[in-house]
């Protein structure tokens, strides 16, 4: 039969394995998940304060001139006939 040394070394392996594979989920899946779902919820509560920000400007020429920067920081194209932001078009040659 086993003796008590044993089955306590065994038992302090497995938990130490336990140890090991429940850091790694952590490392690998469960924590950068939840970074990304913080930058997200970040990146709408910003967006949703400059909409609100925009919309409280003065007069619409101060409203198109912050839409136009932040079209051109985003990496888009502002067109000014139209006041919209669209995607850059694919440039030949790459």
């Amino acid at each position: 039969m086993f003796s008590r040394i044993s089955v306590a070394a065994g038992a302090i392996a497995g938990g130490f394995v336990v140890l090991l594979v429940t850091q790694a989920v952590n490392a690998l899946w469960t924590i950068p998940a939840a970074r990304e779902e913080g930058r997200r919820l970040e990146r709408v509560e910003l967006e949703a304060a400059t909409t609100k920000a925009i919309g409280e400007l003065a007069n619409e020429a101060d409203q198109a001139r912050v839409n136009r920067r932040l079209c051109i920081e985003r990496g888009r194209v502002y067109l000014n006939s139209s006041g919209k932001c669209v995607e850059r078009p694919a440039q030949p040659g790459g």
